[in-house]
């Protein structure tokens, strides 16, 4: 399992890095972190149509502890360890070539078929609006429209793809093994999101070429968005950026 190797590299990075403060929320779960340079704030995709039970083995909350349980079976704990993951990330990454931009610049020209996984509205009118041939997959059914197709034909049709453009709450959902085996087709395979908020080193070596999400650049604005279960509020004290996984 990927997250399985992915919180053991960010193990041996979270040594000197305090919890401070962390919430199981709409529509984001989110951990602070402090360390000697500052804080650090990670967010994870809530998503409770995968919660079968809410109960949490963890007695005593600290970071190792959540990033312990990343590759759970139990998503609660699982979306936790993510965003605990996503705040060493976040503590550790270097933006100084990253590009503040859309992830629409990445698109090679005269691309064939897109595939986005997780319906997107704003990005799939864009893409509608410039004309690419594009397939959106949505496991939640109250997501669905006319246009939208189930997960369930991701595994058929991924290998057609040139282009995947795919929510980063796969890594929540546990999708993206099966994302990354069936779109070996793809030249471009962007994780895009919030979610997102990985080291791109974490990635190396599994054909994710990058990553589409945000800094947080003002800690105030952005919890207080998160505590009052606004997506837009929390926006707001961030910054987009994309950077390549080499």
């Amino acid at each position: 399992m990927l997250l399985t190797k992915i919180k053991r590299k960010a193990l041996k990075l979270a040594d000197g890095l305090e919890l401070v403060d962390f919430g199981f929320a709409l529509p984001y779960t989110w951990v602070l972190l402090k360390g000697p340079e500052g804080k650090t704030l990670g967010v994870a995709m809530t998503l409770p149509e995968e919660v079968q039970r809410y109960r949490n083995s963890i007695s005593e909350p600290s970071l190792q502890a959540f990033i312990e349980r990343a590759d759970s079976l139990n998503v609660i704990e699982r979306t936790l360890g993510l965003a605990a993951i996503n705040a060493v990330s976040q503590y550790h990454i270097d933006l100084s070539d990253a590009e503040f931009t859309d992830v629409l610049e990445l698109l090679p020209e005269n691309v064939g078929k897109i595939a986005l996984i997780g319906n997107m509205p704003p990005l799939v009118r864009e893409l509608r609006n410039k004309g690419y041939e594009i397939y959106v997959f949505e496991r939640n059914p109250r997501l669905w429209d006319k246009d939208t197709y189930s997960d369930a034909l991701e595994y058929h049709l991924l290998p057609e793809m040139d282009v995947v453009i795919a929510s980063a709450s796969c890594l929540v959902n546990g999708t993206i093994g099966l994302l990354l085996d069936r779109a070996r087709k793809a030249e471009l395979f962007v994780l895009t999101g919030p979610t997102g908020q990985l080291l791109p080193e974490f990635l190396k070596g599994t054909r994710v070429t990058h990553l589409a999400s945000m800094k947080v650049i003002d800690f105030e604005k952005a919890l207080l968005g998160l505590k009052l279960g606004s997506f837009r509020g929390f926006e707001k004290g961030n910054r987009k950026y994309v950077v390549r996984v080499e």
